[in-house]
């Protein structure tokens, strides 16, 4: 059995870098963002924030061994500026695994950080554009299997690293062609890339984009998004609440055990847990934990991101017939392990 539940996290407060407390500025389809690389340049970001602009993605990294020398600048003068920030990784599949080129990412400015204003980081696939200099073809020579597996190497090497989803930045007419229309990638947000008045059909895996590319050029610095979304939206996407997974398993009438993980992004702290046993036992030990009669309670000092802790529970049924098992609480999941 297994549940899950959420809380807010206790970080830096977003709301103290946006200029006044000032409504967000809407683009044509949401909340109006830029995309900036080294080809940008150097970038006023006072006028980005004051003509609206909210967040920004900064280009970091390239293949494997690429950083650009503009990215410093750019992802720090944002951050100044009171914009969300986040990093992306030009994807080039032919030079190398999607192991190696996510690690180059994490090590060049491309992770996570739970600061209130970090955006996931972005993969970045789209049409070969070096064809006349490597020789290959729209989809770096690779099948639309060894693509997917390709991309599934890069973002599980940033969900292990960082706990977010890395989000994935394509078009429709590539994924189709590159990757199959692969239905693999749901947990990843989208953002869409598509110069024109709207977004149009979206890859198979997705149901909606989170960002929208609608030009090349925009009216505040580098290309033209929007975040399909609120503010609110925008920031919980940048400081999401904390996760945590609770499981357990009635052994038997006398044994009972509870895992609780930190599955989210945040390490935890203070993590409470009560149970109470039913069905006319009382608890005998529960290592760790203070219990008395039919009653036990639990506290997790602390709680890394991606840690568990599994907690042991003995009790004294007074009869061998009739339901017997053990209740327990979780912030907000309920877990009930009925004896077999």
């Amino acid at each position: 059995m297994k549940r899950q539940w959420w809380y807010g996290v206790a970080g830096a407060v977003l709301a103290a870098g946006l200029a006044g407390g000032a409504q967000a500025a809407h683009a044509a389809d949401g909340i109006a963002g830029v995309d900036v690389s080294n080809w940008t340049g150097d970038v006023d970001w006072a006028a980005v924030a004051s003509g609206g602009g909210k967040f920004a993605f900064v280009h970091a990294t390239e293949g494997a061994d690429y950083r650009s020398p503009k990215f410093a600048a750019q992802y720090d003068g944002a951050a100044a500026a009171g914009l969300l920030r986040g990093a992306y990784h030009f994807a080039q599949p032919h030079e190398s695994d999607g192991t190696t080129q996510a690690d180059h990412f994490l090590a060049s400015g491309g992770g996570w950080r739970s600061d209130g204003r970090t955006l996931p980081g972005v993969l970045d696939l789209e049409d070969n554009p070096y064809r006349d200099r490597n020789g290959k073809n729209t989809c770096y020579d690779l099948s639309p299997a060894d693509m997917v597996t390709w991309i599934k190497a890069f973002t599980t090497r940033y969900r292990k690293a960082t706990g977010r989803h890395a989000i994935i930045y394509t078009s429709t007419s590539w994924w189709r062609t590159c990757t199959g229309d692969s239905a693999a990638f749901k947990a990843n947000p989208l953002w869409l890339a598509r110069w024109g008045a709207d977004p149009g059909e979206l890859p198979k895996s997705w149901q909606k984009h989170t960002f929208w590319q609608s030009a090349e050029k925009g009216p505040l610095a580098g290309g033209q998004n929007a975040f399909n979304g609120t503010q609110a939206e925008l920031d919980d996407l940048a400081h999401p609440p904390a996760e945590v997974t609770v499981s357990g398993l009635a052994k038997d009438r006398r044994h009972y055990i509870v895992t609780v993980a930190n599955t989210g992004p945040h390490p935890l702290t203070k993590i409470s847990i009560s149970g109470r046993a039913y069905g006319g036992q009382r608890v005998l030990r529960a290592p760790g934990c203070r219990f008395s009669g039919t009653a036990v309670r639990c506290e997790v000092a602390e709680l890394r991101r991606g840690g568990k802790v599994t907690l042991t529970f003995t009790t004294d049924p007074r009869s061998t017939k009739g339901a017997v098992g053990m209740r327990f609480a979780v912030g907000t999941v309920d877990l009930d392990l009925r004896a077999p």
